[in-house]
């Protein structure tokens, strides 16, 4: 018995190991990011960087107001979350409720194929066939533009809801469904106000997940939103999230250490921070939902 706990020693520790790992990693990822914003904000002051409405710290004269990449970043993740939610909450319906086995066997692996597709295929499928489309409809359409970024991001997260949403839903007790049946419930009422409700803290999760990669999504916004910081609430206008700035300003054409290069750094702690909100806020709803279902 000792002999076998002895055994057991090395994967403690080596588990152990890995574990700490991990966190440090994370602990100096977010100290180089707060040291570095430290010397950007020795140079500009943080109520310019947080209410400023002009960002141009590559061109002269210079301004590093940090609304405009704000604003195009929740603009894309906004507009992204109307197409993935609706249409993410009714494919995981149909899956969970209404799809035989036969069914459910190729059609889910059909739908996670989308997650696994490049993202720089989505941009230039963007560029290439929802821009022109958006184009024919609203003449007014950029060649980039917020929306046809939007619609290609929410393609791109619909299976992360789709799937998180339907496991969510199966994992709900069968007798429950059963009791609704009993009461003379149909299929979409026991569907939608007994399945959905009681897999909400799954469901919003899958929101969040989605929003979050939303916003950190990098390659297919560039190439179909553009990189014009621009303060504006309409899609068909071109707009820079905060993403673009960092594949932009990471081209090489920056020197180290001036002002310019320190925003790199400081777009990134903000990234950083707005996950983080996120993430309370969504385990503060979770923990809700839950106390109120189980």
């Amino acid at each position: 018995m000792k002999f076998v706990r002895l055994k057991e020693v090395p994967v403690h520790i080596f588990l152990l190991f890995s574990t700490l790992l991990s966190v440090c990693t994370t602990i100096a990822i977010v100290f180089f990011l707060f040291k570095e914003s430290l010397v950007f904000f020795k140079e500009v002051s943080v109520f310019e960087y947080l209410f400023g409405t002009k960002w141009t710290p590559l061109f002269h004269p210079q301004h590093f107001g940090f609304l405009p990449l704000l604003s195009g970043t929740l603009l894309i993740a906004f507009c992204s979350a109307i197409v993935s939610i609706p249409l993410g909450v009714m494919t995981a319906i149909y899956l969970s409720e209404y799809a035989n086995s036969k069914v459910r066997t190729w059609l889910k692996p059909v739908l996670e194929i989308l997650s696994g597709i490049p993202t720089v295929v989505y941009g230039y499928f963007a560029l290439t066939f929802v821009t022109p489309i958006l184009k024919y409809l609203f003449p007014s359409t950029l060649v980039f533009n917020a929306a046809s970024a939007s619609i290609v991001v929410g393609v791109m997260t619909l299976p992360m809801i789709a799937s998180l949403s339907d496991d969510a839903m199966r994992a709900v007790p069968r007798s429950l469904r059963d009791a609704g049946y009993a009461l003379g419930a149909t299929k979409a009422e026991v569907s939608a106000k007994i399945v959905f409700p009681a897999a909400l803290s799954g469901v919003l999760a899958s929101f969040v997940l989605a929003i979050s990669r939303a916003i950190g999504e990098t390659m297919a916004v560039t190439l179909a939103a553009g990189a014009t910081p621009n303060l504006t609430i309409n899609p068909l206008e071109s707009v820079q999230t905060m993403t673009s700035y960092i594949v932009q300003l990471s081209l090489g054409d920056t020197p180290h250490g001036t002002l310019e290069y320190q925003t790199l750094f400081v777009i990134g702690v903000t990234l950083f921070l707005i996950t983080l909100l996120m993430n309370f806020i969504s385990e503060l709803i979770l923990r809700k939902y839950r106390q109120k279902y189980e």
